[in-house]
């Protein structure tokens, strides 16, 4: 396995694993997500895989075939009022092909991510997850991340 910058002719893979992660989604909110979407469309992919401040990496097969991706944005709060001046980098997914998974395919993308991080001068890495996703949850406490902030709702 390889980790490397995703590329545009990536999208018909990337497709897939978004499609994947919906679902997980849906099955959980599924007054919040919509089943048979996916979160980007392919000019939205595009736009953010030639865009440096969002880093897509894929780890990829011996064939050069996409087995999970880990989409990322780069924050800098140096011209923050209220915050000490520093960056994160916010992880915004991270998926790892249902077929590929017990392979440490999810566990060389965090690798990967967190040395592109401190490469970076990252004060810290970032991330949301849904509550009810209790295998990502898990995957993420493994790793060592830990509560950064809580975000509660009411449903009206």
């Amino acid at each position: 396995m390889k980790i490397r910058r995703a590329e545009e002719k990536d999208i018909p893979r990337i497709d897939e694993l978004l499609s994947q992660v919906l679902e997980i989604h849906a099955a959980i909110r599924p007054d919040l997500f919509i089943s048979g979407t996916r979160k980007y469309t392919d000019e939205e992919l595009k736009a953010i895989i030639n865009d440096e401040k969002t880093p897509v990496f894929a780890a990829v097969d011996e064939q050069d075939g996409l087995m999970g991706y880990a989409f990322c944005i780069m924050q800098d709060y140096s011209g923050s009022n209220n915050m000490v001046p520093n960056k994160t980098l916010y992880i915004d997914d991270l998926c790892v092909d249902e077929k590929a998974r017990g392979m440490h395919t999810g566990k060389a993308l965090y690798e990967y991510v967190m040395a592109y991080a401190r490469e970076q001068g990252c004060h810290n890495v970032t991330l949301n997850v849904w509550e009810g996703n209790d295998s990502a949850r898990a995957f993420y406490d493994r790793m060592g991340f830990q509560i950064q902030k809580t975000v509660l709702e009411k449903i009206l």
